[in-house]
């Protein structure tokens, strides 16, 4: 194992989500529910969705910019790019190569990395590990979907949930004891069939049979779910928190993937966090897999709720099964 050379943290922040809402009222009028049912059981009551000709790329770009801006850092300065994400513009080449053409970061290795909505806590994981190395200096690491163009719209159980959106972080060196201090992967593949998109690779091709089927849109066992996200969220942060005998009482926000509020609440009450103490915008956007922790991230420091040297806790949990945590030490001023 490689020692650790410097501390990797967040040097800019930025987010993106299309101009388009669609309301709870909006859903109404497509398949049979109801605001009430559904702010009831998710905590939604709007997302946004991206126009039929805007690829997951042109959301990742717009937030990738801003994140740069935000950091005062130049494309041209980065040495990697991760994309992590579920609805890539292809299989090939990796939206994280077309990122980087975009930009001009003629000096940066790019790949894509699928994790789900754990995706963006994965990538910044994996990108921290190459700062902290010494390998490269700047890393920018983009959570981006459009969901809305994998959703099945006629099934009431999940397209209220889902939106698009995407968030992006530079990382880079900052001052020791500050930037990430740990981090907790995990995964369980016993429960993959439980959000999957069953025609979408080689093991069944899409075709004419599987998309009259709607086989090549999402398809998720929310109850089994639901019960996974309970325990997996409060659990993986307690995992990051033990690895730096760090108590749980020290950690002065949650950042957690915005799937439902109620599992959201019962992540906060598993680690004794009142809820002003707990970054929320599921009303606002939904689920947007993998943009969601980014984008709470960059909404709440552009609101400067965060301050240096606050311990804030990136929690998230998705299909694979997956789950992970970051627990991270402001390093900004603002």
């Amino acid at each position: 194992m490689t020692a650790k050379l410097c501390n990797a943290g967040i040097l800019g922040t930025g987010f993106y989500v299309p101009e388009k809402i669609m309301t709870n009222a909006d859903l109404e009028k497509i398949v049979e529910t109801s605001d009430e049912w559904i702010v009831e059981r998710t905590g939604i009551k709007e997302r946004r969705i991206a126009e039929d000709n805007q690829p997951m790329s042109d959301l990742a770009l717009r937030a990738a910019k801003a994140a740069l801006a935000d950091a005062g850092v130049a494309a041209e300065d980065l040495d990697l790019i991760i994309v992590a994400t579920l609805t890539s513009d292809r299989i090939i080449p990796s939206t994280a190569c077309m990122i980087q053409n975009l930009l001009g970061a003629k000096h940066a290795a790019a790949f894509d990395l699928s994790a789900a909505c754990s995706g963006f806590a994965y990538a910044a994981s994996v990108a921290a590990q190459f700062i902290e190395t010494g390998a490269y200096k700047k890393a920018l690491v983009i959570g981006a979907e459009t969901l809305s163009k994998y959703i099945n719209w006629e099934d009431r159980n999940t397209c209220v949930l889902f939106g698009d959106g995407a968030g992006a972080a530079v990382l880079g060196q900052v001052e020791e004891g500050y930037g990430i201090l740990s981090f907790d992967l995990g995964s369980d593949g016993s429960g993959g069939d439980a959000i999957q998109i069953p025609s979408s690779g080689s093991l069944m091709p899409v075709s004419k049979e599987s998309i009259d089927q709607k086989l090549n849109l999402i398809h998720m066992n929310g109850r089994d779910v639901f019960k996974f996200a309970v325990k997996a969220m409060g659990k993986t942060v307690k995992n990051s928190l033990a690895k730096i005998d760090m108590p749980q009482e020290k950690i002065d926000w949650l950042v957690p993937h915005q799937a439902n509020i109620r599992i959201i609440e019962s992540a906060a009450k598993r680690l004794t966090l009142p809820m002003d103490k707990v970054i929320v915008n599921i009303h606002k956007y939904g689920n947007m897999s993998a943009a969601c922790i980014p984008i709470a991230l960059a909404e709440a420091a552009a609101a400067k709720r965060f301050k240096k040297g606050d311990i804030i806790a990136l929690s998230g949990f998705g299909a694979g099964l997956t789950w992970a945590s970051c627990i991270i030490r402001w390093s900004k001023e603002d």
